[in-house]
């Protein structure tokens, strides 16, 4: 069924008490607004389109509990033009038919647009897609999409060319931890009639474990707060725990514990050990880490750990940080779990690694050496006459595609900084290294 709502200026009263706290607090002004300065900032782009009253059709593009709904509600607050709102979970064309019915008179006979709220539009087919289109076309409704997907994948592509698409990011710790301190002290629409306090570490916990979400935040808040010691009319750390049903792990992301678990990490792959591998990942994970980091320490392990050893590892580890990025959480600790055992399975090397620093301590030591003549590049006729290039043995004019040859500086050879273990594919590396060097 449709639903409409009238702008936040008409209405009369405050909501309900008895609506969810996050129903209850949404701001009323963009000034009120956490988070999304990039967008509502006072040089964000769809600040000045809403004050300005020219807002073009638009999709919001961002995770769950990051202001859509929000920002839907504060044009119609600044708006001049009628707003209405489907839901795409529950509306379908014949809604949006009465919708566009109602537009039409508006436009004709009172010259006033409207404004089409679609929440969750990714939830349309590409017929009920489509339905909008002769719309947006003729200037009968200003379409404002919502969707958590990606709409390059959910909106049909002739939607897409007639919308602005803004991407809205989750809120960060410090964006929650002023939601919740702000909902504490709203006496009119948050807990702030209730007297309450918080202790910071608790805050911090709340704003942790919401994974930018903000509607979880007040939601866990909400719960806490009728579990507050009716007395001391505190919040403590040991409340939010019961109303998060999850214990807080002593975890500092700055601090000795991030260094100590990150340390047992790496040193468990590098031990082959994957079953304590997987321990610290889960500890730092469901500590709050930010699992993009510890997709990067696998990158890097990758190369200075396994290397050669098992060249296919670098490509294991990339993939894990690209499909983390693609997925995001929480289902995103299925493709670091992989990696992460697969990693620490994986056979050992560092040859790679210890070449290179053997090769850095040598040009510290040597400075600039000259490069042979013979493999310098000549592209000019001075260069050639300089002897650039002369005498260059090219290698796929060889058998088996190899010469030998003398390439580092004259000082460095017979140096060796790459030196192959037996272990994994290395073995065949160094195998061949020596089939080369014995012909």
């Amino acid at each position: 069924m449709t639903e409409l709502f009238s702008a936040l200026a008409e209405e009369k009263s405050a909501p309900k008490l008895a609506s969810p706290l996050a129903d209850r607090i949404r701001p009323q002004t963009l000034a009120e607004v956490v988070g999304q300065t990039h967008l509502i900032g006072p040089e964000g782009t769809l600040r000045r389109q809403i004050e300005s009253d020219q807002i073009p059709s638009l999709i919001l593009w961002g995770p769950p509990g990051s202001g859509k709904t929000t920002l839907a509600r504060l044009i119609a607050h600044y708006t001049q033009a009628s707003f209405q709102s489907l839901s795409a979970v529950l509306a379908g064309i014949k809604e949006l038919k009465e919708i566009i019915e109602i537009a039409h008179k508006q436009l004709k006979f009172q010259n006033k647009r409207t404004i089409l709220f679609v929440d969750e539009i990714h939830r349309w087919n590409k017929a009920q897609q489509d339905a909008l289109l002769p719309h947006l076309e003729d200037g009968t409704i200003t379409l404002i999409g919502a969707t958590t997907e990606n709409p390059s994948f959910e909106i049909i592509a002739p939607l897409l060319s007639r919308t602005k698409t803004y991407v809205l990011e989750p809120l960060t710790e410090a964006d929650l931890i002023i939601l919740l301190q702000r909902t504490l002290d709203d006496k009119k629409h948050g807990l702030g009639m209730l007297q309450l306090t918080i202790e910071p570490n608790a805050l911090s916990f709340i704003a942790q474990s919401s994974d930018g979400d903000g509607r979880r935040a007040l939601n866990t808040l909400e719960i806490a707060s009728t579990l507050a010691n009716s007395d001391s009319k505190s919040i403590t750390l040991k409340i939010v725990e019961e109303a998060l049903q999850k214990k807080t792990l002593r975890y500092d992301k700055s601090g000795e514990e991030h260094y100590n678990l990150i340390s047992a990490f790496i040193k468990s792959m590098r031990g082959s050990d994957p079953d304590a591998a997987i321990y610290y990942l889960a500890r730092m994970l469901e500590a709050g880490e930010d699992p993009l980091f510890l997709a990067r320490r696998m990158v890097i392990f990758a190369s200075e750990d396994v290397g050669n050893a098992d060249p296919q590892a670098i490509q294991v580890a990339m993939s894990v940080m690209q499909a983390f990025d693609f997925v995001g959480m929480p289902e995103g600790w299925i493709p670091l779990a992989q990696g992460a055992t697969y990693l620490a399975s994986a056979p050992k090397s560092n040859a790679s690694y210890r070449a290179y620093q053997k090769a850095k301590a040598d040009v510290e030591q040597e400075g600039a050496l000259p490069t042979p003549k013979h493999i310098r590049n000549a592209p000019t006729k001075l260069m050639k006459e300089l002897n650039y290039g002369k005498g260059y043995q090219y290698p796929h004019e060889f058998t088996g595609n190899y010469v030998k040859e003398e390439y580092l500086p004259e000082k460095l050879q017979g140096k060796k900084y790459y030196e192959p273990t037996d272990n994994g594919y290395e073995k065949r590396i160094k195998e061949h290294l020596a089939n080369l060097k014995n012909r």
